[in-house]
Parts: C-alpha cells; structure tokens; sequence
C-alpha cells in the first residue's frame, strides 16, 4: 500500500510521520501545484483547508480505482463526485503542529465515513494501522464533535494566552500555572466536567468577582463576566 497526502499543514505532517513509522509508503505533496500529474497511489489523502478542498479535490484526475479521503472534521462526504467512487473521511481528532509532531498516534481518535461495505473496511483498516482508537461517525456527529473540540482545545487555549497576558506584567512566570493546568486536565480522566468545576464562580463568591472585574480590560472583563455566568447557570 502507498498513500500520497496532499497538504503540507499541520495535519498532513503528522499523519506523515505516524504512518511513515509504522513503515507504510508515504508521500506529502503540495496542494498549490502539480495536482494534475499526480504518482500513482492506493490511497489519496485530502488534508488541507476546509475552503480549499472542494477545489483541491476537482483538480485530481484519473483515480477513479483509488480511495479517496479528506480530513475535515465539518465537510461532507458527497464532495467527492462520482469520478471518485471509493472515497470517505478520515478524520483525526487532535491538536496538531507542525513543530512538535504527535509521537504516538496510538492515542488519536480517527472518526471515518466511507461509501459501501469494501470501502468502510479499508478506511478502518488504514485507521488501524496507526491508531488503536477508530470510530465510525456520520456527518451530523463530526460536525458537533467538531465544534466540542473548539471549546476544549481552541478556546482553552486562548485562556491560556489570556492568563499569559495578566502575568505579563508580573514577577510570576506563566509555567507557575502549569501544575494547576495539568491537574485540571487530569480530572476529566475521572470526573465529569460539571463535577471539576471549581472557583469563585462555581461558590457563588461575588466579592471576588467584583474585584476581578476592576483588574481586567474591557475585553477580559466582558470575557469574565459571560464565562462566570454561564459557570453559574450549570452550578
């Protein structure tokens, strides 16, 4: 089996590397140029853009007998045309970076949706040559999974470069919040989020709140003011 990953993001390199090191035959290549000469491969991966890919996909000609896989987390099977007949979706369900590739992808949920019997099997068994941890999803289940991962990666994150930006005028360096950001994250392995949830928003203590709101800027204050409410409302 080969596969030829059309990207060079963040995405198509770590699934370059996680399946170069299993010792499939594999080959990133770029998705701006060339598409119209492609090599030949058992397997196509799609892993770009979401508003780049219908376009991406158009531009491959001639791999009617190759299997055909994006790896958006919202687009929908049916961009793939009937000249693509064997195709599916592969997708990944991690933060990637370039800079700081996911060493074992073991971990990494792979959600999949293929056309037909053949073609979920061997989107499944291509998922399981990496990963442990595969799971067949529809769209509708993708797509809330999707935005699911928008609030417990991409907006965890922002409060962290938030959090970054209080200390910034400190002698408190930001790695002092690590033990309680690592511990935080440890909790979800055993508890419900609802239940994890601590602070002075959780106990209802308005006196902190209030002098909280007299630190931050307009933006972080209107920032606190939603996310306390909103904790407030599940407590």
């Amino acid at each position: 089996m080969n596969i030829i990953i059309i990207g060079q993001g963040n995405v198509a390199t770590n699934l370059d590397y996680a399946f170069r090191k299993k010792g499939v035959a594999c080959q990133m290549v770029s998705s701006r140029e060339g598409l119209d000469q492609l090599p030949q491969a058992n397997v196509y991966i799609y892993a770009v853009k979401d508003e780049a890919l219908a376009s991406v996909v158009e531009q491959v000609k001639g791999r009617e007998k190759s299997l055909h896989l994006h790896t958006s987390g919202t687009m929908p099977i049916t961009l793939f045309g009937s000249d693509k007949p064997h195709a599916g979706i592969f997708y990944p369900f991690q933060t990637f970076s370039k800079a700081r590739v996911i060493e074992d992808f073991s971990t990494v949920p792979v959600f999949f949706e293929a056309r037909g019997i053949d073609d979920i099997s061997a989107v499944y068994s291509l998922a399981l040559t990496i990963t442990s941890h595969v799971y067949e999803a529809t769209q509708h289940d993708r797509e809330r999974l999707h935005v699911a991962g928008v609030y417990a990666c991409n907006f965890t994150n922002l409060m962290y470069n938030m959090a970054a930006e209080l200390l910034q005028h400190t002698h408190i360096p930001f790695s002092a919040l690590l033990p309680l950001i690592d511990e935080t994250a440890a909790k979800m392995h055993s508890l419900p989020p609802r239940d994890a949830q601590t602070g002075p928003a959780r106990r209802g203590d308005v006196n902190v709140m209030a002098h909280h709101l007299e630190l931050l800027d307009d933006e972080k204050k209107k920032l606190y003011s939603i996310l306390s409410d909103a904790i407030r409302k599940r407590s």
